[in-house]
């Protein structure tokens, strides 16, 4: 057998050393690019009519940074019927148009890509610098036309809470509102900086004020609503959180966490069949809340229903423990002792 398989694998060699075109497409596969450029054009001398040939050629050309001589190519490949070659020339065109900056080029095609492709990590990688870019070009042409506008201090507050430099953001911020009263978001965008640089009393009162702000000029915001009740909750003012709650969920009735946030004011009511209903919508909305989950299990067992919340109770366990094979259960057995140590 051993013998066997060594012989397949001479004459695979064998075959490949004697068809350049599967050498170049070998070396492609491998990343040796110029090499494949070289074993490819010597091949198309051979067979000029060859698609495999001159697709692999156009691919290796991008790669080296020879998109002006690949992009014909590229795009005859793009419009074949070869699945895999329609996506790797597609790849390659995006990027060769991305290099040129011809976004307007470049996206029909991600758009497509990802509509063929959808699970494909590449495909999705590209969408994602294209978006990037995209993204940047925007910005820098909004801070050179637009210096003075609110945008760009919006931006500018947007850009410091990713980066986790919220007393920035909370100063651009308040810029942005100076700027413009009447622009809606920039309240409840201030009054979450507030909250995510700190939970003191002072920080938790100014950021009800502008969720209200916010409210004001947006009446239907159920997510300010939230907040505000939220707050209220940590002052310990659960009277005054209730309306809140609920008008964040009259407003937003499949919102979850507004869900979540009156089942539990009904199950401490002891109104556990309303709590239980909410529970339920949330779940269906969410499969995977634990927090969801786990009140709905303890609003069954206040109900009596106590087969419902072993059910749930084992939902609870299944989503909490790691998928079979996850690294962490390796690293777990490497610190168990063997039987006979």
């Amino acid at each position: 057998m051993r013998a066997t398989r060594c012989v397949l694998a001479l004459v695979a060699v064998s075959v490949a050393a004697q068809d350049p075109v599967a050498k170049g497409i070998e070396e492609f596969h491998k990343g040796d690019y110029m090499a494949a450029q070289a074993t490819l054009e010597q091949a198309l001398k051979q067979n000029p009519s060859n698609a495999h040939a001159r697709t692999f050629l156009a691919l290796s050309r991008a790669a080296t940074g020879g998109c002006d001589t690949a992009t014909n190519d590229l795009t005859a490949a793009y419009s074949g019927k070869n699945a895999e070659l329609r996506r790797l020339a597609g790849l390659a065109l995006v990027q060769c148009h991305m290099v040129h900056n011809r976004l307007d080029a470049a996206l029909p095609i991600v758009m497509e890509l990802e509509k063929q492709f959808p699970n494909d990590a590449d495909v999705l990688y590209e969408a994602a610098k294209l978006d990037m870019k995209a993204w940047n070009d925007v910005v820098f042409q909004m801070f050179q036309k637009t210096p003075a506008s609110y945008r760009v201090n919006q931006v500018s507050a947007e850009i410091f809470e990713i980066q986790g430099r919220y007393a920035d953001a909370i100063a651009e911020y308040r810029k942005a509102i100076e700027k413009n009263l009447a622009a809606v978001n920039l309240h409840f965008r201030l009054a979450r900086a507030l909250l995510m640089e700190s939970h003191s009393p002072e920080a938790m009162n100014e950021a009800q004020r502008e969720f209200e702000a916010e409210l004001k000029l947006n009446p239907h915001d159920a997510v300010a609503e939230y907040e505000i009740g939220q707050i209220l909750l940590a002052e310990n003012k659960p009277q005054e959180a209730a309306p809140r709650l609920e008008r964040a969920l009259a407003l937003s009735p499949d919102f979850p966490e507004a869900l979540l946030a009156v089942a539990r004011l009904r199950a401490e009511a002891k109104r556990n069949d309303e709590a239980i209903e909410l529970l339920e919508r949330a779940v269906r909305l969410e499969p995977e809340n634990e927090a969801a989950h786990y009140n709905l299990m303890l609003a069954y067992r206040n109900a009596g229903r106590s087969e419902d919340a072993v059910r749930e109770k084992a939902v609870i366990d299944k989503l909490q423990r790691p998928p079979a094979g996850e690294f962490t259960e390796f690293l777990k057995k490497l610190g168990e002792k063997a039987p006979n140590q």
